[in-house]
């Protein structure tokens, strides 16, 4: 399939990042910019063509197949490794592979991470619990084609503070999707989530970010979930990348468990997160892993 150049309006931010408009900067240049070249070379974001984006989709519907299967496994007493045995058997049916096995010494095809888990939990042993809140973090690769998702539920009947943390999280997702527009830059998004989150009285995780994802499994851009209006790269049609804020209900801090993988919350309180694969289209955005929020 023919991809189609995508070009910049006069007015429009600079790609180059000079943070001048278009015509009063790289429009000026002898040769003229095309928008996928100048973001391999300033940004090394690759702009997705047709079949790709086709491609990524197709894997965003296997991922929310295994996540609706998981979603009906949810309940006390669940061993975390079920939940691993169930995606790598379900992605391997598909004739997918699970991104997670063996990445940089993962151990385990799912992130399974529970209560004062922030990310990256490793299934093994546990067996979740009545109150608990669970986040099941899938990522297929189906036919060289990434994407990545996950989701917060209750396990049986969640107490106030679950249902708070799970509440502002999913909104804080949903409200950064929103911003996602062309000409609209990364610290929008950010900073459309930061905003609402500390205004409920939650810390939004620096350390752990979204990212281009769809030909690899991390790609370019970092996608912050904190930040500043108008700064950081300008949104354009083709990109494709994570929004998958990182909510806890007390202080923002963390540190990593002697497994190397596992983060916690420093104070033990809860963190939920929830994460789209988000494509920058021509009027907005498109989810390609999509689910009510």
């Amino acid at each position: 399939m023919k991809t189609k150049t995508v070009r910049i309006g006069r007015n429009d931010p600079c790609p180059c990042g000079s943070g001048k408009k278009y015509k009063h900067c790289c429009r000026n240049s002898k040769k003229e910019v095309s928008v996928k070249d100048t973001y391999k070379q300033q940004y090394n974001i690759i702009l997705k063509t047709p079949a790709q984006i086709e491609g990524i989709r197709r894997a965003g519907r296997l991922l929310m197949q295994i996540m609706d299967g998981v979603e009906k496994m949810i309940r006390p007493g669940l061993v975390t490794e079920e939940i691993n045995t169930f995606v790598h058997n379900q992605t391997l049916q598909a004739g997918g592979i699970s991104a997670p096995l063996n990445y940089r010494g993962f151990p385990k095809s799912v992130c399974v991470s529970i209560n004062e888990v922030i990310c990256h939990g490793i299934p093994g042993d546990r067996a979740l619990q009545d109150g608990d809140i669970v986040n099941v973090d899938i990522t297929p690769i189906l036919d060289g084609y990434y994407a990545d998702a996950s989701k917060t539920f209750f396990v049986g009947t969640p107490g106030p503070a679950a249902r708070k943390i799970v509440s502002v999280a999913a909104q804080s997702l949903k409200l950064g999707m929103e911003a996602v527009a062309p000409g609209a830059t990364l610290g929008d998004v950010g900073y459309a989530i930061q905003s609402y989150a500390e205004a409920q009285g939650c810390s939004v995780v620096r350390e752990f970010v979204g990212h281009g994802v769809g030909i690899d499994f991390h790609e370019q851009p970092q996608v912050l979930h904190f930040g500043s209006p108008g700064k950081g790269v300008v949104l354009v049609p083709g990109m494709v990348f994570t929004i998958e804020p990182m909510i806890n209900l007390g202080k923002k801090e963390l540190h990593v468990l002697p497994d190397k993988w596992t983060a916690v919350t420093n104070d033990g309180s809860l963190s939920a997160q929830f994460e789209q694969t988000i494509l920058v289209t021509e009027n907005g955005f498109e989810s390609l892993t999509p689910y009510d929020l």
